[in-house]
């Protein structure tokens, strides 16, 4: 299908030649919680392997997100603190600096691969795994390659490996039932929320006529009840107002008429520049979502999780289930490049329009063109982020769920490998029609009472489950849980110990469940970890 940028593609085609390679450990996802899996492993002495699905590292924090999302700063620790006192060295700081510039980001992650002595492979697009019994023997991927390791470690935003070894999982919000939580499945949006009433229906008044473009005919819904929805996705932008900077592009398919309510949200007097800027350095800011209508693409995600969808063979001559898998791999990454295409074109051409359309009032064209893409930054994708911001997709469900509970701090837990301690943070999940006004549903900033203990036992598979996989990023946590726990931070932290426990368990041929906590905490606690109160 055609990008709607010159360059810019979710599934890179594969490079021409496969590989076949045996290690220790297999990082299937090279997100910043990927490359310090694979860091911390190859650290320990493990040979490492990590498979990146495209042409960068580092995930969201190379490909966008210039502020860090910190929360209590005293509890990150290990490579993730490591890295952002990185940042600041090559700063020329002295400290500590939480916002970064993802060209230094990207830097910073590959140099720590190379020193580390990781094996790196690009266009690394999952398409199949063979199972051995309840371990996970070999990961394929749609170039040919075919990856054996003694343990694996699913770093994706997706947990597009954690599903295919047939883990289970989850989609979605759960019922404020299933978990006693008071803040699960719908809610009213405590902030990004509609302020004046702003006429959903095509022609206004008219609810005959149809909705605008972003609005569904969905109820709002009973708060509490649990759906499959997700949390809106977005790019986060490098943007600037310095002289050089590069105009907001019109995007290939550009349809001015899906911001019909945007504009009536500006004949409303709203106008928020659709995006909140935080300078990064010097005249580069990071551009996120702010406001009702804004860059968060409401309610497009969410096939996301699902589109690729794997169900594992049972041995290499399975041959008829490695044909299904590669077929429904291909089909899966082409929904989620319409996808990606589709926030692409919504959110550059929300910007567009807010600085070239005619019926966009001057005061607030003149506002928008005051900044523009930051030219030092995605050259080769026009300027624009490579990375969708996966703010939730799949989720695991393990013995131990993280809840709303571990948040308030009643259930602390015996055996943590990190801290979480930002705001649950959920982004709108739908945009409705309630009384004849536009309303969005879903949104939730609410603070934990304490930074939140996340167990070794999130990380891995449920008893009788793959015996030799860790997942870094789709842990096992509820909808509202993970609000706080998908945080760059955390991220990093948790592809720490889930790659010094990929070593150990490596290292005697045991299962990831059966690695001995307290050797673990020793050596988290050796490598800089915070595992409790937010000081180490």
């Amino acid at each position: 299908m055609t990008s709607p940028l010159p360059g810019l593609r979710y599934h890179l085609p594969p490079e021409s030649s496969s590989r076949e390679t045996d290690s220790d450990v297999v990082v299937y996802g090279a997100t910043s919680g990927g490359v310090t899996a694979a860091v911390r492993a190859a650290r320990d002495g493990h040979s490492v392997t990590l498979l990146a699905f495209d042409d960068h590292v580092g995930g969201l924090s190379s490909g966008g997100l210039g502020e860090t999302d910190v929360g209590r700063a005293s509890t990150v620790g290990g490579l993730a603190l490591a890295f952002y006192r990185a940042v600041g060295s090559a700063y020329g700081r002295p400290d500590v600096h939480w916002r970064v510039e993802s060209h230094v980001a990207e830097a910073l992650f590959r140099q720590w691969l190379a020193t580390a002595g990781v094996t790196v492979l690009h266009r690394q697009h999952l398409c199949g795994v063979t199972m051995s019994g309840d371990r996970l023997a070999e990961l394929r991927t749609d170039d040919g390659g075919r990856h054996r390791a003694k343990v694996f470690v699913d770093a994706s935003y997706e947990g597009d490996l954690m599903a295919a070894a047939g883990v289970s999982h989850t989609i979605g919000r759960e019922a404020s039932a299933v978990y006693r939580e008071p803040l699960a499945g719908v809610q009213p949006s405590s902030s990004h929320q509609f302020t004046v009433p702003v006429d959903p229906y095509i022609v206004p008044g008219q609810p005959a006529s149809g909705l605008l473009s972003g609005i569904c005919a969905d109820a709002f819904g009973t708060v509490g009840d649990g759906d499959q929805r997700l949390q809106a996705y977005n790019f986060r932008l490098h943007v600037t107002d310095a002289a050089d900077r590069v105009p907001y592009p019109e995007p290939d398919g550009y349809d001015r008429d899906r911001y019909e309510l945007l504009r009536r949200h500006l004949d409303a007097g709203v106008f928020e520049l659709y995006g909140r800027t935080t300078r990064i350095r010097g005249d580069v800011y990071d551009m996120n979502n702010h406001g009702a209508v804004s860059s968060d693409h409401i309610g497009a995600n969410y096939e996301w999780p699902s589109a690729v969808s794997l169900t594992p063979a049972s041995g290499p001559d399975d041959r008829p289930a490695l044909d299904r898998q590669a077929a429904a791999a291909a089909a899966g990454y082409a929904r989620r490049e319409e996808i990606y295409a589709d926030h692409v074109r919504y959110q550059a051409g929300l910007l567009h329009y807010l600085c070239f359309d005619r019926s966009v009032p001057t005061p607030v064209r003149t506002a928008a063109q005051a900044y523009g893409l930051a030219p030092g930054e995605f050259t080769g994708t026009a300027h624009w982020p490579h990375q969708l911001y996966i703010r939730e997709a799949r989720r695991m469900v393990s013995n131990y769920v993280i809840t709303q509970h571990d948040a308030t701090g009643t259930t602390p837990v015996d055996d943590p490998v990190a801290l979480a301690s930002y705001v649950m943070d959920s982004h709108n999940a739908k945009r409705v029609v309630v009384d004849g006004r536009t309303v969005n549903e879903g949104n939730v900033q609410h603070p934990l009472a304490a930074p939140m203990g996340i167990p070794y036992r999130a990380l891995v598979p449920r008893t009788g489950e793959c015996a030799n996989l860790l997942v870094a990023s789709a842990i096992s946590a509820s909808h509202v849980a993970f609000a706080s726990v998908r945080m760059e931070p955390v991220f990093m932290m948790l592809g720490d110990a889930a790659g010094c426990a990929a070593g150990l368990a490596a290292a005697t041929g045991s299962g990831v469940r059966d690695v001995d906590y307290e050797t673990l905490r020793e050596k988290l606690r050796a490598n800089g970890a915070v595992l409790s109160g937010g000081a180490r």
